[in-house]
């Protein structure tokens, strides 16, 4: 990796991470009151577009308070581990399972931002 090239890059997605008791009234305010366009086959997650990104909202059973989930993109996830690492930046992979091979893991920011970093051959 040269000098010039970015280690790290915004990907298009966002999570919402949903606490069962707001989850509908959640639903229904990007669906119905904002109108955006829901994308179809997602279940059971619920996905919109937004703007260039997509919006993803997931019903979760653990929170107690809807979080801000964002993704990151990488051209080498080693070296962005260990630029991590080096930056004091724990990873907090039991937070959500991935996929056995799936070339990223999780980290949080220090405002306790949850983001999923890959690699270039995981697009979601």
């Amino acid at each position: 990796m040269t000098n010039n090239e970015r280690l790290f890059s915004g990907g298009r997605n966002i999570a919402l991470k949903i606490p069962p008791h707001e989850f509908d009234q959640t639903l229904r305010f990007y669906r119905d009151t904002l109108g955006l366009r829901q994308l179809d086959n997602h279940l059971p997650s619920h996905v919109f577009e937004f703007g260039a990104n997509l919006l993803w909202l997931d019903r979760s059973d653990t929170m107690t308070h809807t979080e801000i989930w964002l993704e990151l993109r990488t051209p080498d996830t080693n070296s962005a581990a260990a630029r991590l690492e080096i930056n004091g930046v724990a990873r907090c992979d039991a937070i959500e399972h991935l996929p056995e091979g799936f070339d990223g893991f999780w980290i949080t920011s220090p405002g306790n931002i949850v983001h999923l970093v890959h690699g270039p051959q995981q697009d979601i």
